[in-house]
């Protein structure tokens, strides 16, 4: 007879945790807007700051892209439309 596998709750609260975060917005490199611009949005719409910004603002300029915010859809959605409202080019992964 096969045994079920044992599943503490603290396991159970874990693997929620990652469901929930399981989305990202991916900023992508473009040829229009300027570094300080890119890093002032992050800033003020991804609450990064202003170093965290401005590296995520080099690895889009060098790699094309990068993932700038984790979390729920329900958090990341009106981040990304700001995002888009200010001329980036991101969306939710």
């Amino acid at each position: 007879m096969e045994k079920s596998p044992q599943v503490s709750p603290e396991s159970i609260e874990q693997v929620a945790t990652l469901e929930a975060e399981e989305h990202q917005i991916i900023l992508f490199n473009d040829e229009v807007n300027t570094f300080d611009h890119v890093i002032e949005c992050l800033v003020n719409i991804c609450d990064h700051t202003p170093l965290q910004a401005e590296q995520c603002a080099y690895i889009v300029h060098f790699s094309g892209k990068c993932g700038v915010k984790s979390g729920s859809l329900e958090d990341l959605t009106p981040r990304c439309t700001a995002l888009l409202e200010e001329g980036l080019s991101a969306e939710i992964q």
